[in-house]
C-alpha cells in the first residue's frame, strides 16, 4: 500500500500506535482488497477507537500498553487470525472499553469462512489487572504472553465488557498453559463485566486468576474444557451465569461446569480464592438418563486443592458427577463454612455427590445441612428445554417449576436479591445480544 493511503486510513480511524513486526515502526496495515479490514499487530501504546464500519484483524498477541485505551465502537467485529493465534491482551494500566448495547453487540469471532469455524481457531482475549493475586505480589499469565498480572489495588480499573460475545477462541499451549476464552489476570473491582457470552473456547470460557473484579450475566456455550474456573485468590461475586454443553465434546483434563483451587500449589496463601457465585444454571451433558456423552466430562463444580469458593441459588443439572469435594482441604473449609454451598439443586445427575478415595467426609449431610435439594431429572424442574443441541435453548425453566421462586439471601451482601433459583426467571437476558449459532452468521 502506498503511504499516502497508509496515512489517510491512521486519520479516519483515529488509531493510536500499533507496532509493525518488520521494522519496528508504529503502523495500522488495512487488508487491501476492499480496505473494510484492518490488522491489528503488535504493541497499542496510546489511545485508540476501533470502528463499527470497519472490521478488524488480530495478527498474533496485540498488546494494549499502559496507559493506552483501546474503545470500541458498538458493533464492531473483531476477528482472530487462525495462523498466529491472534489475541488481544490488555496489560496492567491499559483500558479496554467495549460497551456494546442490545441491539449492537460487540463481537470477537474467528477470521475462518462460515461453516468452517472451530474452537480455538484464534487466542482469545486476556485482560490483566493490579488487583491482589496469592502467587506474590504479581505472577506471569497463561497461554505464552510474557505479561505480569497482579498487585495491590483492589478496586484497580481495566475497563469494560459490556453486551460483547467471544467466539471460536481459545487455544491450550500445553496442560495447565493455555489462553481461554476470556482470562482475567489480578482484575479490580473498578472493571465492569456485565452481559458477556463466550462459545465454542477450545478451553475454559471463563478464568479468573485472582483479582476482584464482579461480574453478571455470563453464557459459558458449548466449551472444550471448564465453563468457569477460578483460581489464584479471585475474590470477587458473579450473579447470573449459565453454562451450556456439547455432549460430544470435552476436555481429556475433564470438562467441568465449575473447577477451583486455592491455586495449583493448593496451598492456603493469601487471598484464599473466595469467590462468590449465585443464581448460576450448569447444564452439563446429560439431557436425560439415556444421553451419550463423551467420557471426558467430569463434575458440575470440582472443588479442589484449598478452594473457599461459595455458591448459592444455583443449579447444576445434568452432570456424571453433581459435586466433587476433592480433598481433606476442601472438606474442612466445607465444614468450616469457608466454602459454602447453599439453596442450590443438583439435578439429573449420574453421581449426584462425591468425595475422594477413601475419604469418610459425611457429603450427603453436609448437602441436606446447607438447604440444597436433589432432583432425579430435568422434567422434573421443567428445564428439559435448555439442552436443545440446534437453534436457540429455552432457558426459563417451564410454567409451575419450584425454580421461580425459593432463593435466599440471608447473610449474603454484594447480590440483587431475587426470588427465583437457577440464572433465569420470567425474563430471557440472553435475548437480542446472545448468539447461539456463530458458525453459520455472516460476519
Amino acid at each position: 500500500m502506498k503511504k499516502v493511503s497508509t496515512l489517510l486510513m491512521l486519520a479516519l480511524l483515529g488509531v493510536a500506535t500499533v507496532a509493525c513486526k518488520e521494522d519496528g515502526d508504529d503502523t495500522v496495515t488495512p487488508i487491501e482488497q476492499n480496505k473494510e479490514v484492518v490488522e491489528l499487530s503488535g504493541n497499542i501504546t496510546s489511545d485508540m477507537t476501533l470502528k463499527a464500519d470497519k472490521k478488524y484483524l488480530l495478527k498474533g498477541f496485540v498488546y494494549v500498553q499502559a496507559p493506552a485505551k483501546l474503545t470500541i465502537e458498538p458493533g464492531s467485529i473483531i476477528k482472530g487470525d487462525k495462523a498466529t493465534k491472534g489475541s488481544l491482551i490488555i496489560e496492567r494500566g491499559a483500558q479496554i472499553i467495549a460497551r456494546g448495547t442490545v441491539e449492537k453487540p460487540i463481537v470477537f469471532t474467528s477470521n475462518e469462512a462460515k461453516g468452517a469455524r472451530r474452537a480455538g481457531d484464534w487466542g482469545g482475549l486476556i485482560i490483566l489487572g493490579n488487583a491482589p493475586v496469592n502467587l506474590g505480589s504479581s505472577a506471569a499469565i497463561e497461554g505464552g504472553v510474557d505479561r505480569q498480572y497482579g498487585g495491590t489495588q483492589a478496586a484497580d480499573n481495566s475497563g469494560v465488557l459490556k453486551y460483547v460475545r467471544v467466539e471460536f477462541a481459545g487455544i491450550a499451549f500445553q496442560p495447565d498453559n493455555e489462553i481461554n476464552g476470556i482470562t482475567f489476570g489480578g482484575v479490580g473491582s473498578g472493571t465492569e463485566i456485565d452481559y458477556v457470552q463466550v462459545s465454542y473456547s477450545g478451553d475454559d470460557s471463563f478464568e479468573w486468576f485472582g483479582g476482584t473484579v464482579n461480574a453478571k450475566h455470563l453464557i459459558a456455550y458449548k466449551t472444550v474444557d471448564d465453563m468457569f474456573d477460578t483460581d489464584n485468590g479471585y475474590s470477587g461475586t458473579v450473579q447470573y451465569a449459565v453454562g451450556i454443553s456439547d455432549p460430544n465434546v470435552a476436555d481429556v483434563s475433564k470438562s467441568n461446569g465449575f473447577e477451583s483451587d486455592n491455586n495449583k500449589a493448593g496451598d492456603t496463601a493469601t487471598p484464599n480464592t473466595t469467590a462468590k457465585f449465585s443464581n448460576v444454571s450448569l447444564f452439563g451433558p446429560l439431557a436425560t438418563a439415556n444421553t451419550t456423552a463423551q467420557s471426558n466430562y467430569g463434575s458440575g463444580i470440582h472443588f479442589k486443592k484449598n478452594t473457599k469458593i461459595s455458591v448459592y441459588n444455583s443449579v447444576i443439572a445434568g452432570w456424571p458427577t453433581g459435586i466433587y469435594l476433592d480433598g481433606s482441604a476442601v472438606e474442612g473449609g466445607a465444614t468450616n463454612n469457608e466454602l459454602n454451598f447453599k439453596n442450590n439443586y443438583v439435578v439429573a445427575a449420574t453421581t449426584p455427590l462425591k468425595v475422594a478415595s477413601g475419604s469418610t467426609f459425611n457429603i450427603q449431610n453436609w448437602f441436606n445441612t446447607n438447604s440444597n435439594l436433589q432432583r432425579a431429572s430435568n422434567t422434573d424442574l421443567k428445564i428439559e428445554n435448555a439442552y436443545r443441541q440446534s437453534g436457540a435453548p429455552t432457558l426459563l425453566p417451564g410454567t409451575g417449576s419450584e425454580l421461580l421462586s425459593g432463593a435466599s439471601f440471608s447473610n449474603l451482601s454484594g447480590f440483587e436479591q431475587v426470588q427465583f433459583v437457577g440464572a433465569f426467571g420470567a425474563t430471557d437476558w440472553t435475548a437480542g445480544w446472545a448468539n447461539f449459532d456463530p458458525q453459520n452468521t455472516d460476519y
